[in-house]
């Protein structure tokens, strides 16, 4: 496994480890425990946004590569204004001396040879743009927002789930399946805020995470929309092969603001 995706790999288990003890420990955000931790958090998912924007399919050698890396971590944090508070700033400049010294020693590490994680890739800016166009044309996308969030009624065709159809069942790789059946390698993920990416279909998943979410692909012939009211719609190639292969998919249909919450989970 390359130096880049031990890399990636390493960052997302970290993140997930300082997020769980922060859930786990942490109440309140004067807590000094919580300036110990999501400080941290927060510098790990920054610096995975910049990894990230490394094409797996086109690196650099491993010189380039280690020192591009390494300067992942001078990303700019709210603790280095001289006016942030000490615990916090003590906090982040451990956890980037941390990511400094794995990155350094993962190409010796028997650990870092583990399976590979799947492409993602962040968009530049001008992608995310280009990619935002034709669903404005396509699909009638309205600022970031699809159905069933623009007004009047769901379209003929537009498929609307509750999200615990992809939320809490087998969903999510049931919409993953369709795509596979349909010739599919890759997604573009486009959110309401934060970072857009080119990625795997087996990392794709159609969830409300805080921002909203649309996806398609290079056919531009399904997509995909999550909503912060609890909805996931799709249209199009992809509304069809969920409907065809999607045995209960009556459960999880969406009938209105008044009937959320009301499917089993």
């Amino acid at each position: 496994m390359s130096l880049h995706c031990a890399t990636r790999r390493y960052l997302i288990d970290r993140y997930d480890v300082l997020t769980r003890r922060y859930t786990e420990r942490v109440h309140g955000d004067t807590n000094p425990e919580a300036k110990r931790i999501y400080p941290r958090y927060n510098l790990v998912a920054d610096i995975l946004d910049q990894v990230e924007r490394l094409d797996p399919d086109n690196l650099p050698g491993m010189e380039s590569l280690t020192g591009v890396l390494l300067r992942a971590a001078e990303v700019e944090q709210p603790s280095d204004s001289s006016a942030a508070d000490d615990i916090e700033g003590r906090a982040v400049q451990d956890e980037r001396e941390r990511y400094r010294s794995i990155v350094r020693a993962l190409p010796s590490c028997p650990d870092s040879r583990t399976s590979p994680l799947g492409y993602r890739r962040v968009l530049t800016t001008e992608e995310s743009s280009a990619w935002r166009l034709p669903l404005r044309r396509r699909w009638g996308v309205e600022d970031g927002i699809w159905h069933p969030m623009l007004a009047g009624p769901v379209p003929t065709g537009v498929l609307v789930l509750t999200d615990a159809a992809v939320m809490h069942t087998e969903g999510a790789e049931v919409v993953r399946r369709a795509l596979r059946g349909m010739g599919r390698q890759r997604v573009v993920e486009l959110r309401e805020y934060g970072a857009d990416y080119l990625l795997d279909v087996e990392m794709f998943s159609p969830r409300y995470t805080g921002a909203e979410g649309l996806w398609t692909d290079a056919h531009e012939d399904w997509l995909a929309y999550a909503s912060h009211e609890g909805t996931v719609a799709f249209g199009g190639a992809l509304a069809d092969a969920i409907e065809a292969h999607w045995p209960d998919l009556d459960r999880w249909r969406w009938h209105g603001w008044g009937h959320l919450g009301t499917v089993a989970h």
